[in-house]
């Protein structure tokens, strides 16, 4: 059972935007990427996840905080004790030394079982404060199977791609009954999850300097042409068709994101997206949208 699915960032959903609009620094392009492969392996594990048979709730992506302290856990797993799951989506050869994380071109990294310890201490402190003793096992686990540690101790929590159907093999031999109790402690963690603001550590940016169009929702560009009655976009650079309404809607949930404080008019709409027509941008707003207030000064909520 899911309790919280996980969802895409708001801040890789911002990011990705901007990168479609602007030209981001390198900083920003390289932050981009990070939790895009992170997201992508976190989805990869919720997949494998997929096959658990015994009873079990599944609690994703929280944030939690506990004497002034934030931490986060990708994936909670509760049957008769708690397992949480440090995901990595690390790609290429890495070693380990002397409890610290290499590259193969000896740059270290962060040790992720130092993370890993971190949130296991805070989640248990959580958890006594809440009168809750459920054992914890606390595991990092490597999704890509492109992935290799050399000198990896055998002694730490490292769950490997090639021990992940083992894994879900033993948690399945392991008798679970989820009671009245567990589910309370799940819905208890959902409801002090904290939602972090994406507007945090972003590149700054103005209206006037975004790109205007819509994106194509396969490869991003801003190269969509109409056809079919103008029922249809595709884009020029991909091949990509998508409905016209579809992408119309997609690019208004943009503008809401990018800018969550503006109004959405036909106007505003028409002059985000372009080559629509106002006529058209109007009567998708009004089919899927409230209209408050009359003739120009509409807006759609």
């Amino acid at each position: 059972m899911i309790l919280k699915e996980r969802i895409k960032p708001a801040k890789l959903e911002l990011l990705e935007i901007l990168n479609s609009r602007m030209v981001l620094d390198d900083e920003n392009k390289q932050d981009l990427y990070n939790q895009a492969k992170g997201y992508e392996g976190e989805v990869l594990f919720d997949t494998l996840l997929q096959n658990l048979e015994i009873d079990h709730i599944l609690v994703n992506d929280l944030m939690l905080q506990v004497n002034n302290t934030t931490f986060q856990i990708d994936s909670l797993l509760i049957t008769d004790a708690i397992y949480m799951f440090e995901v990595k989506n690390y790609e290429g050869d890495f070693y380990y030394d002397s409890n610290r994380f290499y590259t193969k071109d000896n740059f270290e990294i962060n040790n992720p079982l130092i993370q890993l310890e971190r949130t296991e201490s805070l989640l248990r402190q959580l958890l006594q404060n809440q009168g809750i003793n459920l054992p914890i096992h606390a595991s990092v686990i490597f999704i890509n199977p492109e992935f290799m540690l050399y000198q990896a101790p055998a002694n730490k929590p490292f769950i490997f791609p090639s021990q992940l159907n083992r894994l879900i093999k033993r948690l399945n031999t392991n008798p679970s009954r989820i009671t009245n109790r567990h589910k309370a402690l799940a819905n208890k963690l959902i409801s002090l999850h904290q939602k972090e603001s994406p507007y945090t550590r972003l590149p700054q940016y103005k209206y006037e300097q975004l790109q205007k169009g819509i994106c194509c929702q396969h490869c991003h560009a801003i190269s969509l042409d109409i056809e079919g009655r103008r029922k249809n976009c595709i884009c020029s650079n991909c091949g990509y068709t998508e409905l016209l309404e579809h992408a119309v809607l997609r690019n208004v949930q943009e503008y809401k994101i990018l800018f969550p404080e503006e109004r959405i008019t036909t106007s505003g709409i028409y002059e985000w997206c372009g080559l629509v027509s106002k006529k058209t941008i109007s009567r998708i707003l009004e089919q899927n949208f409230k209209a408050t207030g009359v003739k120009r000064w509409t807006y759609f909520e």
